[in-house]
């Protein structure tokens, strides 16, 4: 078909691990056996337009109650009309940033991870965009904006640090004006490890959990503190 671009080769080797769950982020992450709140998110690789691959992230409003100014994928819960978390994740998109399904490539569905502040139990979707297309804002009481962040940028050493606030440790990026941290850090970090993409880094160097991406619980803490 006109205009299509294959997966490339890392993301079809990815998406084909039987091993990914037995990566030590998600398997310190299984999902208890009473079960959590189903979501799924959409990790929507692209060729890029003209740094090489992209995935898309978006930044949560700031008028959130739930990770306001948090970067993140798009995603959410499952409804009961969704057929399963590919249909979820890929609705999700649509509603959020106007992704056509029909430009997506889905290659496969990550083992589930249990997130116990939320109580979610998150399917990660992995997804190529074979055919991309304009993506973009749909409503800003959501989504303040979409960026397709280059692959390039978040594995670069100098791009990437461990996030601390209290006794949270965790990877960080920070690409332009956006700082991710938290969950979706924490996937893409896994997802670069696994891709065979990720470089060497020095963990050793810290970033405190700036203001406007801390949640309202959060906010007015002393982020030395030994629980938040």
């Amino acid at each position: 078909m006109t205009g299509m671009t294959p997966a490339p080769d890392w993301l079809t080797r990815l998406a084909a691990r039987p091993d990914v769950g037995e990566h030590p982020w998600f398997a310190a992450h299984p999902v208890p056996a009473g079960g959590a709140r189903r979501s799924a998110v959409l990790v929507l690789f692209g060729p890029g337009t003209g740094a090489g691959p992209d995935v898309v992230l978006t930044e949560r409003s700031r008028g959130l109650r739930s990770h306001p100014g948090q970067v993140s994928f798009p995603g959410g819960r499952l409804d009961p009309g969704d057929d399963g978390p590919v249909d979820a994740a890929l609705r999700e998109a649509h509603e959020e940033v106007g992704l056509d399904r029909s430009q997506v490539e889905v290659l496969a569905e990550l083992p589930t991870l249990h997130l116990a502040p939320s109580e979610s139990a998150v399917t990660p979707v992995l997804a190529w965009w074979e055919r991309p297309g304009r993506v973009g804002v749909v409503d800003r009481a959501e989504v303040a904006r979409v960026d397709r962040v280059p692959l390039a940028e978040l594995v670069a050493a100098e791009r990437r640090f461990t996030t601390v606030f209290g006794p949270y440790r965790g990877p960080g990026f920070e690409v332009g004006d956006l700082f991710v941290w938290g969950f979706t850090a924490m996937l893409l970090d896994a997802l670069l490890d696994l891709a065979g993409l990720a470089g060497p880094w020095d963990v050793s160097l810290e970033r405190g959990l700036p203001e406007r991406v801390r949640s309202p619980w959060m906010r007015g803490l002393d982020p030395s503190a030994e629980t938040p």
